[in-house]
Formats: C-alpha cells, structure tokens, sequence
C-alpha cells in the first residue's frame, strides 16, 4: 500500500486550495438541504403524490377483493421447489 501515490499529488496548491473550499461549502450546503428535503416531507400531500405517480383513483377507499393471481407466489413456489432440489 506504501508504494500508492495520492490522487492529489499532481495538484498545485492552488488547486488543493480551491478542491478544500469546494469541499466546505458542500458540508455547510449539505445541512441547508437536509433541511430542506425534510421541510419537503413534512409537507407532503401524499395522496396527491401517490396519484400524481399512480394516476387517478380514489385513495381512501381499500383495494379491491384480490383477483387472479399475478403468478408471484407461484413463481416463489418453484423457486422453493428448485432451491431444495439442488441442496441434495
């Protein structure tokens, strides 16, 4: 490891001047938006969010009774199937 160089070594001072500055300022920033982004949440509308990604329906109301399935839990079942196969 002692014969690694630093990725720094071919900066002049004034770059490493500049490359701290811009470090600084991304760490004060970075507090700012933290801030910001949990204002955001907080102040959320969910249901409109959830629509604005989903797409109109009413979301207060429960889903409906389960339909046919969507082949998950029997695609899981084979998986199982195989999973124990392969361990004799």
């Amino acid at each position: 490891m002692k014969d690694e160089t630093s990725a720094l070594a071919s900066w002049t001072p004034e770059q490493i001047v500049v490359g701290r500055r811009w470090v600084e300022t991304w760490k004060l920033a970075g507090a700012d938006l933290e801030h910001l982004r949990r204002k955001d949440i907080r102040e959320l509308d969910t249901y409109r969010t959830i629509a604005l990604l989903c797409g109109d329906a009413d979301y207060t109301r429960p889903p409906r009774a389960p339909g046919p399935s969507s082949g998950l839990v029997e695609q899981q079942r084979w998986f199982m199937k195989l999973t124990v196969r392969n361990r004799r």
